[in-house]
């Protein structure tokens, strides 16, 4: 039984036991309409405490009926039946209280919570807005300034500060269930407090909801459901309780039908399965108790700030000590970023650094457990990193590579005990971007991936496995995106309008604005490297651009004009004459072809890759692109997004 009931002296505790995560479907929602009218009919029952079975009071609705239609009993009707029940509902919470959970908590007449519970309405980041009187009883009880950063803003609420607002009666100690029988006694002793909907809201002035509708469609970046939330939530301030739950109500269930919102629950599934491959359950993690990081370089820094984030002690190597002195400063750097932003305290950031070790030599990695190398994208340099770690590190330690493009398997070519080395491809900043490209060698034994996995979890990364390609998942769909925004070059599209129809699209810049952020001189030296090898590598616009000098922002030109010490993008004469030869008679094309151009291209490349069996799934392409790439989450990726369309 989804929710069960035991009875204690006047007071009936009703569970909800939904694992995981106390999901409120049809069949829980039955049962609670079921049970209020059979415990108001109960003459021994004086009032109700409502809680969760497990680590949480309820984590929500049951996400997989977003994509039906709507089954009854919906849940506006159950929690207004429990708001309205004869005997007095008493929500006990400990842990989370999300979505739908907090709904049926402010449903109830009275609330109680352990100080580690955790209050919010997360529902703007699957597309839609709370469809349960979220957004109307929740300023009716903490006041709508805060409501609004709850409701519209992804504001989270500890146990604490929610019963500073009011929104919890009183906090209390474990056991949770024994002390809310007892809350419950002591409140019928007294007048009850009126039902949440019933209470007066004051209405703020006009420019509060000026200001906050600046911040929130700021924040948003295009995203429907935040302005929505908001619009809501202010409806029910100004016209009354049931008018603003007749408008939350409509915009839940219009959202709830839309494409942004089908594509966020996707990612949502997609970023819940990612860390729990199938084929790795059962297999236990090795131990994983400090890590060395070899490279001080951007890339290198950015990793040991990532592990050290995570608590997991670091030893940082570089070649020779100025290197070392370089490296250790830019790690105290991003800390004391961080510490300057009020992200870490005083003590925080100093922990940080006095967990990280810095040498020269390799002999200090001897007690790791897990080496990532992090240096030049050279195979002769990566392969003599891997000769002196063959020599240092125990048999049983995981060595990792940060190669972007390098075939793993040649840079593992005669390392001792190679079943430990894997690929694992960060992205920079490290300690920032969340995707993590996990690329096993034939030779990888299971427990290393599972290991990478787990530290993947570890650090916050949703990590995706790759087979073995030029660029791997990532980088090989950015390199054909790249090739395709050139092909529309040559046809005589300007680079100002194919990056305006992808900022329109959703992303924060365009191909040609992000390789001049970026530097076209990489791109330009791998081209370099290829024609080296012997390929026949077609020259490019860009080639023109680097061998003129023009490397992007850090040039000061690029495919566009920088200003001294700006980095705004301005149309540049001199990069289109360079580029002419190349390039056909200027013609117009419209963004809405150019997005679909450019989305087409990647969704077959991402085809390709599934056929070669790189990637495991559509929604693995799809991470990777919205992780790594910066794909509009409100599209669901490249994959998600070419299977809607009609064929």
């Amino acid at each position: 039984m989804s929710v069960h009931v035991t009875r204690r002296s006047a007071i009936a505790v009703v569970t909800i036991d939904n694992p995981p995560v106390n999901a409120i479907n049809m069949a829980v929602r039955t049962r609670l309409l079921a049970l209020v009218d059979e415990l108001d009919a109960d003459d021994h029952i004086r009032a109700v405490v409502l809680t969760g079975a497990g680590k949480l009071f309820v984590g929500g609705a049951d996400i997989t009926e977003f994509g039906r239609p709507v089954e009854m009993p919906a849940l506006p009707a159950v929690i207004e039946r429990i708001e309205n029940a004869t005997k007095p509902w008493i929500a006990a919470v400990h842990g989370a209280a999300l979505g739908g959970g907090l709904e049926v908590a402010l449903g109830c007449r009275l609330r109680v919570a352990t100080a580690d519970a955790r209050f919010a309405l997360p529902e703007i980041n699957l597309g839609i807005i709370p469809g349960s009187g979220g957004t109307q009883r929740l300023p009716r009880l903490i006041g709508v300034e805060t409501a609004i950063r709850v409701a519209a803003e992804n504001l989270t609420l500890d146990g604490a500060r929610a019963a500073e607002l009011g929104l919890v009666d009183r906090l209390v100690p474990e056991p949770l269930v024994d002390k809310a029988v007892e809350f419950a006694l002591e409140a019928l002793g007294r007048p009850l407090p009126a039902p949440v909907s019933r209470r007066p809201v004051a209405a703020p002035e006009p420019a509060l909801w000026e200001e906050a509708a600046q911040r929130v469609r700021r924040a948003a970046r295009g995203a429907s459901a935040p302005p929505r939330a908001l619009d809501a939530l202010r409806f029910g301030v100004e016209n009354g309780f049931e008018a603003g739950l007749a408008r939350e109500r409509a915009i839940f269930l219009e959202l709830r039908a839309s494409e942004e919102a089908a594509a966020l629950r996707h990612l949502f599934f997609a970023e819940r399965a990612a860390p729990r491959p199938h084929d790795l359950r059962g297999i236990a993690a090795l131990p994983l108790a400090s890590a060395g990081v070899i490279g001080g370089g951007t890339m290198g820094v950015g990793i040991a700030a990532a592990l050290r984030n995570a608590g997991i002690p670091v030893v940082l190597i570089e070649r020779d000590e100025q290197s070392l002195e370089r490296g250790l400063t830019a790690l105290k750097a991003i800390f004391e970023a961080a510490r300057k932003k009020a992200s870490l305290s005083d003590e925080e950031a100093e922990a940080r650094m006095r967990g990280v070790t810095g040498a020269v030599g390799y002999e200090a990695l001897a007690g790791c457990e897990l080496v990532i190398e992090a240096v030049f994208e050279d195979l002769a340099v990566k392969r003599d990193v891997f000769a002196n770690l063959g020599r240092v590190c125990r048999p049983e330690a995981v060595l990792a590579t940060n190669t972007s493009y390098i075939d793993p398997r040649q840079i593992a070519e005669g390392l001792p005990h190679p079943d430990r080395f894997i690929g694992l491809h960060f992205f920079s900043p490290a300690q920032v971007m969340r995707l993590l490209e996990i690329v096993p060698i034939p030779q990888t034994r299971p427990e290393v991936l599972a290991t990478c996995f787990d530290l993947a979890r570890t650090l916050g990364k949703v990590p995706v496995r790759s087979g073995i390609c030029d660029g791997f998942i990532g980088n090989r769909i950015l390199r054909r995106y790249r090739a395709e925004a050139e092909a529309m070059l040559r046809d005589g599209v300007t680079p100002a309008a194919i990056d305006a129809a992808m900022r329109g699209f959703g992303y924060a810049m365009g191909p040609f604005e992000m390789q001049d952020m970026a530097g076209l001189d990489i791109s330009f030296l791998h081209r370099e490297a290829a024609r080296a090898r012997g390929e026949a590598i077609p020259e490019t616009p860009g080639d023109l651009l680097v061998r003129a000098g023009r490397k992007g922002q850090k040039s000061g030109a690029g495919w566009y004009d920088y200003a001294p010490g700006s980095r705004t993008p301005l149309p540049s004469a001199e990069a289109a004459r360079l580029i002419a030869p190349l390039v056909g008679a200027p013609r117009e094309l419209g963004a809405d072809a150019i997005v679909s151009r450019l989305i087409d291209a990647m969704a077959a490349e991402g085809q390709a890759i599934l056929d070669e069996g790189i990637a495991g799934s559509p929604a693995d392409i799809d991470l990777v692109e919205v992780h790594g790439y910066g794909f509009p989450r409100k599209h669901g990726g490249p994959m998600f997004l070419s299977r809607r369309q009609p064929s």
